[in-house]
Order: structure tokens, then C-alpha cells, then sequence
């Protein structure tokens, strides 16, 4: 089983909001990651999207861009991001969803002998009052996440973290996101929501000896990035 990830795909099948307005690398975006999928991923492989599925504002809305999505090769585990306006139950998305497309939410959801959680975070450039009292929050949804992992984890077992806002700041530093993730044996981390060529970034960042993946689309190409550290071995 191979594992990828990509993120903030900003899908808009219910509204007319073209991502090219940004720039014409967005230009067919959509079509790229789609080519690149279909020939990198195979039924029993993963796929983790890191937030910012689509401009939807109505679960209604947003099904046929999680339909689009399901319709590819593997299985596919979907995280809220900033921009998922849709996203408010996630009882009501997790019965809606077709088969072999998970999500989560300040838990876990296990495929194989990889355990998958993740939790939103939130943005450490914010220093206010309530982006500090968000960030206390976001740190204990993250843990929540982490302790559910880490109780149905078994011998051989796999754990990846989602995330979408970054779990550091422009200067990589330690964050109170960081250190709690270290609590954790985890294998990976994935995040996005950073976008144009302007955005310092990273494509791997390493923490106490975990490989942190940025997965923003625009940043890696309009591809999938690989996480090997979560392959496992086909039986």
C-alpha cells in the first residue's frame, strides 16, 4: 500500500469561483492532478487531502466535488479546511460519504495498518486574544486526535497526521502544534492551505525526527506527493 497526499483543491463544481483567477498556473489544475492520480495510485493505495476540498457552503453542494473525488483510484481520507464552509456535521458527512472516502475530525479512521487523524490547527501568525484562546483549542482537538490513534494502534501498525493550516510559523520554529505531535510516535505529518509563489515554504520539514509534507497543490506542482514512510509492504 502506497501512501499520498494533496491539498486545497478548491473544487467548485457548485459555483462559478475558477482558481485561475490567482494566477494561470491554476489554468486545468483540476485535469493535472487528476492525470497524475489516475497513473500514481492504485485501488488498495491512500490518498490524504489536508483541507480545502471545495467552495461549497451546503453539504448539498459540496457532494458532487466529494463524488468527483471518491471516483479515483484508492481510498481517500478528507480533512476541513478553512475554506470547507460545507463542513459542519461531521456525523451527517461521514453517512453521506461513498464508500472508500473517509474523513476526520479531531479523531482517527483506519485503512489497513495505517491509522489516519488529524484535527484543523490554526494559524500562528494570528496573535489576538481569541486566535490565542483558537490555538489552545486546535491543541487540544490535535491531542484528542493523537490519544484516539494512539489507543487503537496495534503491533506494526502506521499512524499519519492531517493537519491544514501549518503547524509552524514562516520561520519553522518549534510550536505548541509541534510539541505535541512529538508526544507521539507518529510516522508522518501532512499540511497545506499555504499558497503563491511568494509563500516561504518547505516541502519537508523535519521534527524530532518526523518529516512534515507541505501538500498545498499549487506548491507541489499540481501533483501528489508521496509519503513514504507509510508504505507498507504488499502482501
Amino acid at each position: 500500500m502506497k501512501v499520498f497526499s494533496v491539498s486545497d483543491l478548491h473544487l467548485g463544481s457548485c459555483c462559478d469561483k475558477p482558481m485561475d483567477i490567482f494566477g494561470d498556473g491554476w489554468s486545468g489544475y483540476w485535469d493535472n492532478i487528476r492525470e497524475d492520480w489516475k497513473k500514481r495510485v492504485g485501488e488498495d493505495d491512500v490518498v490524504l487531502i489536508a483541507g480545502d476540498v471545495s467552495w461549497a457552503m451546503r453539504l448539498d453542494q459540496a457532494l458532487p466535488d466529494i463524488s468527483e473525488i471518491s471516483e479515483l483510484p484508492g481510498k481517500k481520507v478528507l480533512l476541513r479546511g478553512n475554506h470547507d464552509y460545507w463542513w459542519q456535521s461531521y456525523r451527517k458527512l461521514t453517512d453521506a460519504l461513498p464508500s472508500g472516502t473517509y474523513a476526520v475530525q479531531n479523531n482517527s479512521v483506519r485503512i489497513g495498518n495505517l491509522l489516519v487523524c488529524g484535527s484543523r490547527l490554526w494559524s500562528l501568525a494570528a496573535d489576538g486574544e481569541h486566535d490565542k484562546a483558537m490555538i489552545d483549542r486546535e491543541n487540544l482537538r490535535l491531542r484528542l486526535a493523537l490519544e484516539d490513534a494512539k489507543t487503537n494502534r496495534k503491533e506494526g501498525d502506521k499512524i499519519a497526521v492531517m493537519v491544514h493550516y501549518p503547524p509552524f510559523d514562516v520561520t519553522f520554529a518549534d510550536s505548541v502544534f509541534t510539541r505535541t505531535i512529538a508526544e507521539y510516535d507518529v510516522d508522518a505529518v501532512v499540511y497545506g492551505h499555504l499558497h503563491g509563489k511568494d509563500a516561504r515554504v518547505r516541502r519537508i520539514v523535519n521534527k524530532d525526527g518526523v518529516n512534515y509534507y507541505l501538500t498545498s497543490c499549487d506548491l507541489v506542482g499540481y501533483k501528489l506527493v508521496e509519503i513514504p514512510e507509510l508504505f507498507s509492504p504488499e502482501k
